[in-house]
């Protein structure tokens, strides 16, 4: 049927190359025709289709409504076809989704795994099934490879390679979502893509040469002008072979040997499946209709066809392809919400291009051409035209050749519509206004001419959406973009907009509608894509508690952006009068859809997660405590947060680091003081973990005090936490002696854990605080050591949470060091010390600023005449001369009268024996005494007046 043609060619071949006919311009032009007859000479019909083509969706509505077959079988992951029959309680474009967070058979990094399928009204494959659904006697047939199967061979490929697979053909990766990605873009989160008939050359330079020749910016607007536009309105032979022809050009130019190998396994899965199903039912094949991509419709591989050419086996039939069982990952399915841009983010299209695509097939619907088919009831789906479809004739697509007659033909050129131009540079115009432009009449007119002259230079005569849309950027866009929408942005939603799709109620998971019903009393349409707020008066209305409850819950799962707290708080022990929450759930449907998988009710997801998150074997006893804190503030369950914290005993003693020393010390603080707010006693576990916790720091702390690995801040933490529960881990057993033991036995180097280990010897009575006052000064006097003093002082503002009594010392040793030091070496040590508490104390300097506030007087006057304590001291004989003198009263008397028991606490806490006279014996008396002795008609009238 096509020698013709292949003449034609040939002899072109050798009048541009002037070759023999044997050359590779030559049989690739042979090839493509042979291929062309190959397929189009096949007993099951082959519909090739590209996906999300308007072309491809009105020659499927053509033909099914001319050829009426009773089974169709569609290039479709296999285990997606349950979900089909939920498409009619969607408003479309909505995605099929596979999910899994459980691998068995896969390598775990990969986890979570996800697939999606993007269905659009304006393509083949809804077209085919709502033609299926919708008439009885129709079996859909799904015959790709399953969503299993899709990560499986890309194994294989690794294993083959010994390179890291990222994406496999017509399975593509979702783009990470950068800065200023719109929440649209990232709809179908990190799935990977399936599509049907992805049409792309994979030979770059070819792409390059035909955008340059087509005076076009991408290939999706190449691909409009010279395929959509032309096949629209074609009949459905002249589509199909045309199709077919650029399915063999891009799969033979096509370099990647990878992509090849990927095309060839799915088709001998989808031949063999689909001869599974005939020799099964038997099904007639002129009952039948194949729709799969362009490219897979001129497979050379040996499954293709009913009947194979090649015979391999010993009895003169096919080897048959055995597929794979899948592996024993637990996979989950459903329907999640999908738009325009995140199917042009997903599959690398210009932005905008399926937009105009659903805008190019309504037009088509709208002038009656033909009447496509939709699923009833279904919610955003458009109608068909109002004007009647003509009957078409009946076609036979292999019997004549329609492709010679459209290579050699000029495309026609459709007319100037004026009156489309006009309103659209009208709209624009008005558009504009409304987002920050100054675009006027004169703005409008331009545009219209611009765009004039753009289909011009390029070769049409009537302006297309593309045009349109750079003669609008150029005329309208200045120098720069006053609100949050470009001029490309604005265009987009005149010519149809980022259309956003919607899982209807009736087919989401349970345990999406179970969280809908449960927020049903915020009297809310928590399915709009609306930001909604909702105001909680839990004390005047006790039934919204359980609403909190399940926000809070919610808020801990979901994104951050879908269930915000604006007021109102949860935290150990604290519950809200009042709250209120701006609520987007309808926006974030994906991700409470993903939630379905993972349980029935938001609850059970988040026990399921807290538990996978403290027996992972990458988790630490900080993450355990933080599972313990959400199961008793978020869940209420003291089983369950009994578990866990066990689980955090456990981890502990594994550990062999201290880098979560600080956040462990937070939480475990955080969760005693609840307890012992709330519990008659400590839960078993809480008292393991403090004993567990002060055997493994004490352990720790001689090396942690000389690794330099370990930072100034977990040394603290651990020296907070042994000293900060000292007294707790003593009564449950413990002994002082592993934590003197393990202070003696520490040598640090750097400054800051060095003033660390003085403080604590301080806070153990192993150095007295005269001694580390001393040994400050000594610092302060040392012009060696003044650069290092930062880090001295950050190791004891560090200290002030293991010991806070050395707050007064840190603030006299920061006095000293401004009062004492010359300028020329305070300034430049002044920036260091800034920046040496901000990097490593941060949290501690407002300790540091209330004890100096407490400290200084409040006022200048007050400042001038005040002396400082620690000047008095240094003059004073508790410093260098006489120890000061203590107060009189009973119990001094008490234990001078009895000093045995004071001496023999003193001999066994190691200390000397000193006794001095107390005031008021001997002969100073104090001060108090003097003042009574000068004045003593003070004395004389108080006692008249208590007698009184």
């Amino acid at each position: 049927m096509f020698d013709p043609l292949r003449g034609q060619l040939l002899d072109a071949a050798r009048a541009f190359g002037g070759d023999s006919g044997e050359d590779g311009v030559a049989r690739l032009l042979a090839a493509l025709v042979d291929d062309v007859d190959r397929a189009l000479a096949e007993e099951l019909e082959i519909f090739p289709v590209c996906h999300h083509s308007p072309a491809s969706a009105l020659a499927m509505a053509r033909r099914l409504r001319e050829k009426r077959p009773k089974v169709v079988y569609l290039e479709m992951c296999e285990d997606f076809a349950p979900l089909l029959a939920e498409l009619k309680n969607c408003r479309l474009p909505v995605a099929l989704q596979s999910f899994a967070n459980e691998l068995d058979g896969f390598p775990k990094k990969w986890a979570p795994l996800s697939v999606v399928a993007p269905i659009t009204e304006a393509s083949a494959e809804y077209q085919a099934i709502a033609y299926a659904q919708e008439t009885a006697g129709v079996e859909l047939v799904l015959v790709d490879r399953s969503t299993d199967h899709v990560y499986q061979w890309d194994l294989r490929d690794e294993d083959a390679s010994g390179a890291e697979a990222n994406a496999v053909p017509d399975a593509v990766p979702a783009p990470s979502g950068g800065v200023g990605a719109d929440d649209e873009d990232a709809l179908h989160g990190d799935a990977v893509g399936v599509e049907i008939g992805d049409l792309r050359p994979g030979f770059a330079e070819l792409e390059e040469h035909l955008l340059h020749h087509g005076k076009v910016r991408h290939w999706s607007e190449w691909w409009d002008q010279y395929v959509e536009q032309p096949l629209t309105g074609a009949d459905y032979a002249t589509y199909r072979q045309v199709m077919t022809l650029i399915g063999s050009l891009f799969r033979r130019l096509d370099p990647h040997s990878r992509n090849l190998r990927r095309n060839e396994l799915r088709e001998r899965h989808m031949w063999t499946r689909m001869r599974e199903h005939i020799a099964a039912t038997g099904a007639d094949p002129a009952d039948c209709l194949y729709v799969c991509g362009a490219s897979h419709a001129v497979s050379r591989v040996d499954e293709f066809g009913l009947h194979p050419e090649k015979r391999d086996g010993p009895d003169g039939s096919a080897e048959p392809f055995e597929i794979a069982p899948r592996t024993a990952t637990k996979w989950r399915y459903g329907l999640i919400p999908s738009s325009h841009s995140a199917i042009e983010a997903q599959f690398g299209l210009a932005s905008g291009s399926v937009s105009i695509a659903a805008a190019t097939f309504a037009k088509a619907v709208k002038r009656g051409g033909v009447k496509p088919f939709r699923l009833k009831g279904q919610r955003g789906v458009s109608a068909a035209g109002k004007k009647k479809a003509a009957a078409a004739p009946p076609v036979d697509a292999a019997a004549t050749d329609r492709l010679s007659g459209f290579l050699s033909s000029p495309p026609a050129l459709d007319p100037l519509d004026e009156s489309e131009l006009l309103g659209w540079c009208v709209d624009i115009v008005g558009l504009a206004r409304r987002n920050g432009y100054l675009a006027s009449t004169a703005d409008a007119i331009a545009v219209f001419e611009t765009s004039i002259l753009l289909a011009g230079m390029r070769g049409r005569t009537r302006p297309t959406p593309y045009d349109f849309q750079d003669a609008a950027v150029t005329c309208i866009e200045k120098d720069r973009v006053p609100g949050r929408r470009d001029v490309t942005r604005l265009c987009e939603i005149l010519l149809g907009g980022d259309r956003v799709g919607q899982v209807g109620y009736e087919s989401l998971p349970p345990l999406a509608r179970d969280v809908l019903d449960r927020l049903e009393p915020l009297g809310l349409d928590l399915q709009k894509r609306t930001v909604q707020r909702a105001l909680l008066n839990l004390d005047a209305d006790p039934d919204l508690r359980s609403c909190s409850d399940l926000l809070w819950v919610l808020r801990r799962l979901l994104p951050d952006d879908a269930v915000r707290p604006i007021m109102g708080a949860r935290e150990l022990g604290e519950r809200s009068i009042q709250e209120s929450w701006d609520l987007a759930i309808g926006r974030n449907q994906r991700s409470l859809v993903e939630l379905g998988y993972e349980g029935v009710t938001a609850e059970q997801v988040l026990e399921r997660r807290l538990r996978r998150a403290v027996y992972d074997p990458k988790a630490t006893a900080a993450a355990a405590l933080r599972a313990v804190e959400d199961a008793v503030v978020y869940l209420g369950a003291q089983r369950f947060a009994d578990e866990l914290g066990a689980r955090a005993v456990e981890l502990l003693a594994a550990e062999r680091t201290v880098d979560d020393a600080p956040e462990v010390l937070r939480r475990i603080r955080r969760l005693l003081a609840h307890y012992r707010a709330t519990e008659p006693e400590l839960p078993h576990w809480c008292r393991e973990f403090v004993t567990a916790g002060y055997t493994h720091y004490c352990t720790l702390l001689p090396t942690a005090f000389v690794d330099d690995d370990t930072g100034v801040r977990q040394v603290a933490a651990m020296l907070g936490f042994l000293l900060g529960m000292e007294s707790l881990a003593l009564s449950l057993g413990c002994e002082r002696a592993q934590l003197e033991l393990a202070v003696r036995q520490s040598h640090p180097e750097s400054p800051a854990k060095i003033a660390l280990l003085w403080a604590a010897k301080s806070q153990l009575g192993m150095m007295p605080l005269a001694d580390v006052r001393a040994r400050c000064d000594e610092l302060l006097a040392s012009p060696l050591s003044i650069p290092s003093f930062p880090h001295y002082l950050s190791g004891f503002v560090q200290a002030l949470d293991p010991a806070p009594s050395l707050a007064p010392l840190v603030v006299e040793v920061l006095s000293k060091a401004f009062g004492r030091l010359p300028d020329r070496m305070l300034l430049p040590w002044l920036p260091k010390l800034i920046t040496t508490l901000k990097d490593h104390a941060r949290e501690m300097v407002p300790v540091l600023v209330h004890e100096a506030a407490r400290t200084f007087p409040g006022s200048l006057p007050a400042l001038d005449a005040w002396t400082p304590s620690w000047s008095e001291s240094a003059e004073a004989p508790g410093v260098g001369g006489a120890a000061p003198s203590v107060a009189s009263g009973p119990v001094t008397d008490l234990l001078a009268g009895q000093p045995g028991a004071c001496d023999a606490v003193a001999s066994l806490l190691g200390h000397p024996v000193e006794w001095r006279p107390a005031a008021g014996t001997g002969e100073g008396g104090g001060e108090a005494s003097a003042l009574v002795a000068r004045h003593p008609a003070a004395p004389g009238a108080v006692a008249a007046l208590r007698v009184r």
